[in-house]
């Protein structure tokens, strides 16, 4: 039995090609439009991915209705990658309120990263670790 074509390895390294493909999209996106997460470790995950562009941090000492005037009058476009536990859930609906016309064009990245994580985390900062974990599970077996 070739334990890479059937089954769970096979999912999981197929999950993490997937995620880091889409993070490789991401990265050519960043070079123009800046993503926005809740918190720095966010941004440091990000970082660890490869981003390099603008990245904003929802969390730096602004009220929701500020950060969301600074964005708008500073870009026409933003990605928004907040987490997607309850709270972030929450932000991400004022944000996607606020942000009405800026961040549709990108919501596909959200949405294809929460699937691809499922159940397993439910944050930005977790995606790294999970991609390693993912990964691990494929070499194990070689």
């Amino acid at each position: 039995m070739n334990l890479q074509r059937n089954g769970h390895l096979t999912d999981n390294m197929e999950r993490a090609s997937r995620l880091r493909g889409i993070f490789e999209t991401l990265y050519e996106r960043n070079k123009d439009v800046p993503v926005i997460v809740e918190g720095k470790r966010d941004a440091l995950a990000l970082r660890e991915l490869g981003l390099q562009g603008e990245i904003l941090t929802l969390h730096s000492g602004r009220s929701i209705y500020d950060f969301c005037e600074m964005v708008s009058e500073k870009f026409q476009s933003v990605i928004i990658l907040l987490d997607w536990d309850e709270k972030g859930e929450s932000l991400n609906k004022a944000l996607c309120r606020r942000l009405n016309g800026q961040w549709e064009e990108f919501s596909a990245f959200r949405a294809l990263i929460k699937i691809l994580c499922q159940k397993e985390i439910q944050d930005i900062e977790g995606i790294p670790k999970l991609i390693r974990r993912l990964e691990a599970n494929e070499t194990d077996w070689q």
